[in-house]
């Protein structure tokens, strides 16, 4: 009987593991098909060119084409949930930005938790902000515009690229921190934001330093701060937000994330993948190119980043009162 008993427990714990093989040997032979990044925002913006740049590299490393998909709309919330509800089995990955952040603590009644319903995979890259300025403003560093400005409450206005983007939220930290009036004025994008500027329509902006350093370059816009902790490598002359107001920072970052439950074996491999080629120098250079960094993290460092940011931005879009754009 005992015997019999033995056998009996072993065949039980046998058909137990029997659910997870499938699962355990997929993971193992990943990737055997093309797998796919998901962009919330159109082609040739920066994170699509990030997507693409990590794409080409992880294609020639996993043995198989990682294609970007642009799905564009609701200020990325259309791509979020279309990941959030695809299958986790690592063929379907969510390109993620501080826009994903900014919208986790903007919108009230969104189908998904970005935070519970995805897995973090990596990180990609960081860019800052830089606070630039129409020619004609008769400002050249920050004290001499947090000055003006009070002198002259709630006659500067300030451009965005859209209500709740990483410009218009930024706008609003400045606000706060340094107790200025000022007049938040959304376009639809970047290029028109910052057209109007150049055109002396609005007086200022915090802008990706992608969208703006050639404007700079070319003296059509002035730099007075960068929005990161210290100075960067591709402005060495412009000061940081953070030396008059300390403690200032603003960024903008990108990395993947997968649907929650995708096996941890896929993430692992597809983590190890992304930071190396987040090492490898010649896309070192092309990431430095764009003006940003390279942002390599662990997938439990890429998630406490999405969490942190997202309770930063909640902070600021109360205190300020922002509401999302209505369609």
């Amino acid at each position: 009987m005992k015997i019999l008993r033995r056998k009996f427990l072993h065949l039980t714990a046998a058909t137990a593991v029997l659910p997870a093989l499938p699962r355990m040997a997929s993971a193992l032979d990943y990737p055997t098909r093309p797998v796919r990044v998901v962009v919330g925002f159109p082609p040739g913006g920066g994170a699509d060119i990030v997507g693409r740049l990590i794409g080409q590299w992880l294609s020639e490393r996993l043995g198989q084409s990682v294609i970007v998909e642009n799905r564009p709309g609701a200020a990325g919330n259309i791509a979020a949930e279309a990941v959030v509800r695809a299958s986790p089995d690592g063929y379907t990955l969510l390109m993620v930005t501080s826009t994903n952040a900014i919208n986790a603590a903007l919108y009230d009644n969104l189908n998904f938790n970005l935070s519970r319903d995805t897995a973090p995979v990596a990180g990609l890259t960081r860019d800052y902000f830089v606070l630039v300025v129409n020619p004609s403003l008769p400002v050249k560093s920050v004290a001499e515009l947090v000055d003006y400005a009070k002198a002259n409450p709630g006659k500067l206005n300030y451009a965005s690229a859209g209500n709740g983007s990483g410009q218009h939220v930024t706008g609003e930290l400045f606000k706060l921190t340094t107790g200025i009036d000022m007049v938040h004025v959304p376009y639809r994008g970047s290029a028109p934001a910052l057209t109007e500027l150049m055109a002396g329509r609005v007086q200022l902006t915090f802008e990706i330093m992608t969208a703006s350093i050639g404007y700079i370059r070319a003296g059509r816009l002035r730099a007075l701060a960068v929005t990161s902790p210290t100075r960067l490598a591709v402005l060495p002359d412009v000061p940081s937000v953070s030396d008059v107001v300390p403690g200032f920072e603003a960024s903008n970052f990108r990395g993947v994330s997968a649907p929650r439950n995708t096996p941890a074996e896929i993430i692992e491999r597809l983590n190890k993948e992304i930071n190396a080629s987040l090492g490898d120098p010649k896309i070192k250079a092309r990431v430095a190119d764009l003006g940003a960094t390279a942002l390599p993290m662990s997938p439990t460092a890429f998630g406490k980043l999405i969490t942190d940011e997202t309770e930063k931005w909640r902070k600021v879009i109360r205190a300020a009162n922002i509401k999302p754009e209505r369609s």
